[in-house]
């Protein structure tokens, strides 16, 4: 296999795309899409979501501590799409994009009721990092639409229909291809 060397990029991919609310006191919630969120601990459960300082959303999660990330479904990629290429500065994002806020149960910003799986979160800490600072949260709540678990109560990933951002595209995730552990003995 021949290789070509390039200069340093954010060539990870394909990366899960997420809806993330917030919201301040008494104040609307907002929406923002993000392609660079992931889990960086089993035990507690945390993930970290990665924002431009300059974005609406940045500030409010900076000042409150509080986000949920929402998993959408391929249906409503059009609304993920809108709710990334429009600013809650402008107005209600849930409004624009038609998606509904539901209540959480530990945490103030609203989940989406379009997506199947919520993760509620609570940030521990905060790293800047160039462009972007990096929210590292412990997941306090995890939310699923009873209509993607299966038999045994749990998630079922082809119902949830989640979707990947890679190289300016949204991308299907279809196709179990193996589970953990299949390999072993095997090679």
């Amino acid at each position: 296999m021949a290789r070509k060397r390039a200069e340093p990029a954010t060539a990870l991919y394909p990366v899960p795309v997420v809806l993330v609310t917030c919201q301040r006191p008494d104040d609307t919630p907002n929406i923002i899409t993000l392609a660079w969120a992931g889990t960086v601990c089993s035990e507690p459960p945390m993930v970290s979501i990665s924002i431009r300082p300059e974005r609406f959303s940045h500030g409010i999660i900076k000042e409150t501590g509080e986000f949920v990330i929402n998993v959408p479904t391929a249906e409503i990629v059009r609304k993920v799409d809108l709710c990334g290429v429009v600013s809650g500065k402008d107005g209600d994002k849930f409004e624009k994009a038609q998606l509904t806020p539901e209540p959480a149960s530990k945490v103030a910003p609203p989940l989406i009721k379009e997506c199947p799986v919520c993760l509620e979160c609570v940030v521990e800490e905060t790293l800047t990092l160039g462009t972007h600072d990096l929210f590292i949260a412990e997941i306090v709540a995890v939310q699923y639409d009873e209509s993607v678990l299966d038999e045994r109560g749990r998630p079922d990933f082809s119902l949830a229909k989640p979707f990947a951002f890679a190289v300016g595209e949204y991308r299907e995730v279809t196709g179990n291809i193996g589970s953990y552990g299949f390999s072993e003995g095997s090679l």
